[in-house]
């Protein structure tokens, strides 16, 4: 096996190792607020995520295109090669260490964080436009979005059941929750997964087994699967970031958040073909639907946290990656 042949092998094998490190990582972006209010048991909620999930990475390729094709162009051959495997270490990297901290960070940033370090330590072609218009931009509004849409539909909402009997309600909120859950999982297979399939693709072509930016049908199937087990392994240090430390949820802003976010995410993938952070989005709208309460409901000194998570991503994959890069650069020119 020549060194080429076996570099697409090795990177495809990362690329599905961050995909399930995703799926664990993020799981609680889908079931935190579930779980959380009781809505759904954490088995249930993580089955139901796993199996969405598998469903969402099938729905569309928009996302994929614009990873494999739209962030960097890389070098062919095994230059190529080592570039995709140190952005994915890279990714991996941060995913882990966000995971132990219990923070919930971005996967997709710290994946477009690692093609880039290592894009530029290789001096590959960045296309900044479209890391402007499709990264930097839905990252600053995508957050904003989801907390301006989840306060004001909570406000709405509130409004519209101000009248029901409280009991009811509650239970009518627990029961949507199934729903607005497993939107939300859905979305997140359909924007996580697909990212995963379009560093393979990238891989692919570095490797010259590959041309176009479409997506073979066992890309898309592997990388469902392997978002799906991740989720299925679960995520409960960040779940009890999103779920508790945040604000305390009821199953009424659980259903409101899940809903916005789903929302959000759908109109990314579907509209814009724009890789939007399902971790800013859900967390953003959790911090929303807990503001309509008073503003000193939502613990902001675990937000500033968060927020800082968020701010380091890039930057730092970036740097893992673009080291990694420049290690394994005088075995693969």
């Amino acid at each position: 096996m020549d060194l080429v042949l076996l570099l697409v092998v090795v990177v495809v094998a990362v690329a599905l190792v961050f995909d399930f490190t995703n799926g664990f990582h993020d799981a609680a972006n889908s079931i935190a607020t579930s779980v959380t209010t009781r809505a759904l048991t954490p088995h249930t909620a993580v089955v139901l995520a796993a199996v969405m999930n598998l469903f969402g990475a099938l729905l569309g390729t928009g996302v994929a295109e614009t990873i494999g094709s739209g962030i960097i162009t890389t070098p062919g051959g095994a230059d190529g090669l080592g570039v995709v495997l140190a952005a994915l270490v890279g990714a991996i990297a941060w995913n882990l260490v966000t995971w132990r901290l219990g923070l919930p960070s971005s996967s997709s940033h710290a994946l477009i964080g690692g093609l880039l370090g290592a894009g530029l330590a290789a001096a590959a072609t960045v296309h900044w436009e479209v890391i402007g218009l499709l990264v930097a931009l839905p990252m600053v509004l995508s957050p904003v979005i989801g907390f301006v849409l989840a306060y004001a539909a909570m406000v709405l909402t509130l409004w519209a059941v101000r009248s029901f009997p409280y009991r009811r309600t509650l239970r009518g909120f627990q029961l949507s929750q199934t729903i607005s859950a497993a939107a939300m999982a859905l979305g997140h297979g359909l924007q996580d997964a697909q990212k995963t399939m379009g560093v393979i693709v990238l891989a692919l072509a570095a490797g010259g087994l590959h041309e176009g930016s479409n997506i073979p049908v066992w890309v898309k199937l592997a990388a469902a699967a392997a978002i799906s087990l991740g989720t299925y392994a679960g995520g409960w240090r960040i779940m009890h970031t999103l779920g508790r430390r945040v604000i305390q949820l009821d199953p009424a802003r659980g259903f409101v958040a899940e809903s916005v976010s789903s929302a959000v995410l759908y109109v990314a993938a579907f509209a814009f073909h724009a890789p939007v952070s399902t971790t800013h989005t859900i967390t953003s709208a959790i911090m929303g639907v807990g503001a309509t309460r008073r503003l000193s409901a939502v613990r902001w000194g675990v937000a500033g946290n968060i927020a800082v998570a968020w701010v380091l991503t890039i930057p730092a994959s970036a740097a893992v990656a673009a080291a990694l890069y420049l290690v394994l650069s005088p075995f693969v020119r």
